[in-house]
């Protein structure tokens, strides 16, 4: 009986532990793909709304240093980081005839999210 007392069973963990352990790891694994995923999509929302606030503003800001813009609806594609970019603006004249409203849509080409902008223009035609 001494003998038997003195045969202690191996160290290390057992099967059932590993088991636990191994589904823990997958589902932190899990999660932190779900999170990273969602972080390159967020990514990629705010880096598409940043170049079409660029393009949207540029286009207004050349309207304004025009002698006399255009009265109606243009649309024409812009390429700008290696991607092309839809761009539709349309302009009337304002409440005040000394001014024109221009609205301005720009979304990616094939995209039906586009980032809006208006602004007023100074009417030269008047």
């Amino acid at each position: 009986m001494a003998d038997r007392r003195r045969l202690s069973p191996m160290g290390g963990f057992t099967l059932l532990e590993i088991m636990v352990a191994l589904a823990i790891f997958s589902t932190l694994a899990a999660a932190v793909l779900s999170a990273s995923q969602y972080v390159v999509t967020q990514t990629r929302a705010v880096d598409e709304r940043l170049f079409a606030a660029w393009l949207a503003d540029n286009q207004l800001n050349e309207l304004r240093l025009q002698s006399a813009a255009t009265i109606g609806r243009e649309q024409r594609v812009l390429r700008m980081d290696r991607r092309d970019w839809l761009l539709r603006q349309h302009i009337r004249v304002a409440s005040d005839p000394r001014l024109l409203n221009v609205d301005i849509e720009v979304s990616l080409a094939g995209n039906e999210h586009a980032y809006r902008l208006s602004g007023w223009i100074v009417n030269r035609h008047e």
